[in-house]
């Protein structure tokens, strides 16, 4: 039987895939064992995952534990059973626990398409939490839709899905916790100009991220009346390349004051070690995104001949977290598993709740009914509220809530955007990320 449903789940990914970008093949991802890979999804075994209750909200996590983006992936991943367990704790949601399926989308469009194919036609979820990779969640959100099963990403960034909600492709079951990349963009380009740097080129990988990045940023730094030095011929790599001389080459050519680099770590850190060794990047400021801003990057791509640090100096961008229930949320983080979460973590645990609220608000434990009501609990009118708990207990007694999250204030708009602010970050000379400044962009 397992070996049958895996390949229904393959077979009906493949036909979806087909449509549009390539995906990612689906694994069971146990929330303490970021490591783990297989075919098949199964609830995480530890105690935030509750037993499968026919009537209960189920729900599914769709993020990436290996794979490009697997060390950031694994700073969020906790976030969605850590949600599970303090609703559990206080009731559930409509009188019932909640069930969590987690799965590994291994930062593949392929794997992320099978994985939802299985949460939505064999797990039968109601919403999932995921992806983070914008290539991913292109591909979960094509069989998310005519599923009906409502897709929250703690951090698909490109502003693709803004353009595709407006033409009204996903029908409300999409939404985001983390800002579309016209914000981010937009504040680095605002950063750029703020250190003076009047030529700039620019380098992508090739994917929806990427490519939205680099587009939204031309437009915006030329806006602030800079020059994109390769504007007509764009650097963008392949996402399974393994060597990258040429397109360091190109990405550095015609002496630009500034390079940005909006990469996936594993292949990012192949590109930056490329451009050190042929000697491009000394004089150059290197630009990044959110894309790599995890602890392990720096020593990733390495030191150079000197014993410094390649990335020492290197400043960038990444969606930042101020709401009003990020104190609450890092210390119950800090009880449960110790130290303080990592980059996207608030961002994944305000779409849990807001897959929980909805349910609760719509009285029904449906990707319908969750699509329904997703906006309604996340903005006003209605009491404002960061605890989670709190929100459901006032939602039972048929009351409005405004949930306030640990990211921001999540107030979801008709596309399933939100607003939200940026950490500007560096690599000091002993290979440490450190958050120098925030900018809110205008």
């Amino acid at each position: 039987m397992h070996r049958i449903r895996t390949a229904l789940a393959l077979s009906v990914a493949t036909l979806a895939t087909g449509v549009f970008l390539g995906a990612c093949s689906e694994t069971a991802t146990n929330p303490n064992n970021t490591g783990s890979t297989g075919t098949s999804a199964s609830p995480a075994g530890n105690s935030t995952t509750a037993p499968s209750s026919a009537k209960g909200l189920k729900i599914g996590s769709l993020l990436p534990t290996t794979g490009d983006l697997a060390s950031i992936g694994q700073q969020m991943v906790g976030s969605v059973p850590l949600l599970v367990e303090t609703v559990n704790a206080c009731g559930g949601v409509n009188g019932e626990p909640v069930t969590l399926v987690p799965v590994d989308d291994q930062t593949d469009p392929k794997a992320g398409a099978a994985g939802m194919t299985k949460l939505a036609t064999l797990d039968k979820v109601a919403g999932v939490v995921g992806s983070f990779a914008s290539s991913v969640s292109t591909a979960a959100i094509s069989v998310a839709t005519p599923n009906k099963v409502m897709l929250v990403s703690p951090g698909s960034t490109s502003p693709v899905f803004t353009e595709k909600a407006k033409k009204g492709d996903f029908q409300g079951f999409w939404a985001r916790t983390a800002p579309p990349d016209t914000y981010q963009a937009l504040a680095l380009a605002q950063l750029a100009k703020k250190k003076g740097f009047k030529r700039v080129s620019t380098v992508v990988i090739n994917n929806d991220y990427g490519v939205g990045f680099e587009k939204a940023f031309v437009e915006t730094f030329e806006k602030l009346g800079g020059t994109i030095v390769n504007k007509d011929k764009p650097v963008r790599y392949d996402p399974k390349a393994q060597t990258f001389d040429t397109e360091a080459g190109a990405a550095f050519a015609g002496k630009p004051d500034a390079v940005l680099a909006v990469l996936y770590a594993e292949t990012g850190s192949l590109f930056l070690k490329a451009a050190y060794q042929q000697g491009l990047t000394k004089g150059v400021q290197i630009l990044l995104t959110d894309g790599v801003k995890a602890p392990t990057f720096p020593e990733q791509v390495g030191k150079g001949s000197d014993g410094k640090y390649i990335l020492a100096g290197a400043i960038g961008t990444v969606p930042g977290s101020d709401g009003k229930a990020l104190e609450s949320f890092n210390k119950l983080w800090k009880e449960k598993k110790g130290g303080t979460p990592g980059e996207y973590a608030p961002q994944a645990w305000d779409a849990a709740a807001l897959l929980a609220l909805a349910a609760q608000a719509a009285k029904e434990n449906t990707g319908v009914g969750i699509a329904g009501k997703i906006r309604e609990v996340s903005a006003a009118p209605g009491t404002e509220v960061t605890d989670v708990c709190e929100g459901l207990k006032l939602l039972k007694e048929g009351k409005d809530i405004n949930y306030q999250g640990a990211s921001g204030n999540v107030d979801v708009d008709a596309n399933g955007d939100v607003v939200g602010v940026y950490d500007v970050w560096t690599v000091g000379d002993d290979g440490q990320i450190k958050v120098i400044d925030k900018v809110s962009p205008k």
